[in-house]
């Protein structure tokens, strides 16, 4: 059986150790080695093993510190301890511990296991104490050691209980966070609009009679761009309430990217038409990505509706949808030649912003909420979304999602905000 000693700053899937980092491993209060300190210091010996269920690692201590150290037994010590909480000496198991040790290259005179569980008396892992002294660890010795060990999983406990109520505040300043933005949106610029569709509608009704054909036109032309403006802000905003409830359900497939490119080029070909920019539908037909496709469509319309709304209509303006396979990710970009903008303008890009965003080349109003949506679906779909541009020149959005995979299976499941992390 093989392992692998290493030191602490060596460890790559400390992620995956969440108990540990839970318990300060990394941190300048180590519960870990304040564990070590005293067990050892308690039963007079010198060298420990310390490691929770789920983690990829062992915590070995020794006079010359603290290591980790990755290895896969051939057998789970804690199937040894027979409904016991220690293997000592004396424990019919004794040999499978001192058997185990030797997996990892351990000779030992003794050796004591320690089971060490939670409250409700479930596993949470194992220490075990041993070095070459000749005399057994004495029966006081290990009482006071099982009396310190349901203390320290006591701490562990409130450890837990500690972070999970720290999560719970966090995602509660979110959610009221998100409804300040809520409400500001609503009173600023889901109002502002209807000011001049009442005061214009009024014209109409009250006057029409003083006014000339050019002029009912141009109050006509007013209403429908005020009212397809506000009624996209009232289905942003809608949609943006919804990813910041959590209330959408995430519904991954494998799907050709060639689809929604096409459904996207579909829908804003008359707007493309109508400011003379030329879009250009470059995704290749033999790429497959795994995602929701409805938060896909609603991702690249949001970003190519956006590169025309930002791209010059004097007939030199374009604006591409690219894919490309980037090792096991497709990467798909959304480029144009229009407006572009400056690292100012960039920061706050993918947060949503109360005020209405910047007007586009033909004077078009946005919500400024459609590219924190992007963001959102993005990754909610485990993906990535970047942001380059230059004033002048142009814009270019990049999205980072999986590719499909044969092992990938269709399935539902409802989103929640909380395991995204949406703040």
């Amino acid at each position: 059986m093989t392992f692998q000693r290493l030191e602490l700053n060596q460890v790559e899937q400390l992620s995956a150790c969440r108990i540990s980092l839970l318990l300060g491993l990394n941190a300048e209060q180590n519960y870990i080695e304040q564990f070590f300190r005293f067990s050892l210091r308690l039963l007079n010996c010198k060298k420990a093993l310390l490691t929770f269920n789920q983690e990829p690692y062992f915590w070995h201590r020794c006079p010359e510190g603290m290591t980790a150290i990755s290895f896969k037994p051939s057998k789970h010590l804690k199937q040894c301890f027979a409904k016991q909480q220690i293997i000592n000496h004396s424990h019919p198991s004794y040999q499978n511990l001192t058997n185990y040790l030797k997996e990892l290259n351990i000779e030992c005179s003794r050796a004591l296991a320690v089971h060490l569980l939670h409250p409700d008396k479930t596993s949470m892992g194992f220490a075990v104490f041993f070095d070459d002294d000749a005399a057994i660890f004495e029966d006081d010795d290990i009482q006071l050691l099982l009396d310190y060990c349901s203390t320290f999983m006591q701490q562990v406990e409130l450890k837990f209980n500690y972070e999970e109520l720290n999560e719970l505040y966090e995602q509660q300043v979110a959610i009221n966070s998100s409804k300040t933005k809520f409400f500001s949106i609503i009173s600023h610029d889901l109002r502002a609009p209807f000011h001049g569709l009442l005061g214009f509608s009024e014209v109409l009704a009250k006057e029409r009679e003083t006014l000339d054909e050019s002029s009912i036109q141009n109050i006509a032309d007013y209403l429908y761009d005020t009212s397809q403006s506000t009624y996209n802000l009232l289905e942003s905003l809608l949609t943006w309430a919804m990813a910041e409830g959590g209330r959408f359900v995430y519904h991954p497939i494998n799907f050709k990217l060639r689809q929604v490119s096409n459904i996207v080029c579909d829908v804003l070909h008359t707007l493309a038409l109508k400011k003379n920019i030329e879009l250009v539908n470059d995704v290749p037909d033999d790429l497959n990505i795994y995602a929701d496709i409805n938060m896909m469509t609603s991702v690249i319309q949001n970003l190519v509706s956006n590169a025309l709304k930002f791209t010059d209509i004097d007939g030199s303006g374009k604006v591409f949808i690219e894919a490309r396979q980037a090792d096991k990710n497709i990467e798909i970009t959304v480029r144009d030649t229009g407006l572009g903008m400056t690292e100012k303008q960039m920061t706050n890009l993918f947060h949503p912003r109360i005020t209405a965003s910047f007007k586009g080349t033909a004077g078009e109003k946005g919500a400024g909420l459609g590219l924190s949506l992007c963001k959102r679906f993005v990754e909610i779909n485990q993906g990535k979304i970047d942001v380059s541009s230059k004033e002048g020149v142009g814009t270019t959005f990049t999205v980072l999602l999986p590719s499909a995979q044969e092992s990938h299976e269709a399935h539902a499941e409802h989103y929640s905000s909380a395991e995204a992390k949406l703040v």
